[in-house]
């Protein structure tokens, strides 16, 4: 009775692996190449007007320019980037947030899309008791993020307080579109 159970549970073991191996994207997926993404970060004293983003303005007293440069993909239609700006705080155990506000600006002249946030304070928090838990370091994000089509041709440009962070990853479809309607009938 006992190997029986044993062999039963074994099986049911293995088979709820298997599940979750098929449902992982990781497991599920082949490894495919993600892109570099090239990376400037100036301020207003090392600010120098680079070629692929001469025509932006440079960053104001107390802010920092960041550039991201995407390299051509053959199918960038089945790219995102997905954006967050944030702090990292020493943080202990309550869900902490920040208050800024994130502009989509327009570039004169040219109708280049660019980013800003003037300033980023301390948002609210839960007020749990933490009694000496220690405190660790975390990053601490604007609500939301910021999706944007993946286009090689146009680097994205923000515009972020000194103090401020950016964090970006890539989003990639695995899959084709599949239609939510019956296919229409071929009557002649």
């Amino acid at each position: 009775m006992k190997h029986n159970l044993m062999a039963a549970l074994l099986a049911l073991s293995s088979l709820t692996t298997l599940a979750a191996t098929e449902s992982d994207p990781q497991h599920s997926m082949p490894q495919q190449s993600i892109p570099q993404i090239d990376l400037a970060i100036q301020s207003t004293s090392d600010f120098v007007a680079a070629e692929p983003v001469k025509m932006f303005p440079a960053p104001q007293a107390g802010m920092k320019q960041w550039v991201l440069t995407l390299p051509a993909l053959t199918d960038e239609v089945d790219w995102m980037v997905e954006i967050q700006i944030g702090q990292t705080q020493w943080l202990d155990c309550n869900k902490h947030s920040l208050k800024g506000e994130l502009k989509t600006l327009t570039l004169e002249g040219w109708g280049y899309p660019y980013y800003r946030v003037d300033e980023l304070s301390e948002g609210p928090s839960t007020l749990r008791a933490c009694f000496e838990l220690a405190k660790k370091q975390g990053f601490v994000a604007l609500p939301g993020s910021l999706r944007l089509n993946y286009n090689s041709r146009m680097p994205i440009v923000f515009y972020l307080p000194e103090n401020a962070e950016l964090r970006y990853r890539l989003w990639r479809a695995q899959d084709n579109f599949r239609s939510t309607s019956n296919p229409l009938s071929s009557k002649p």
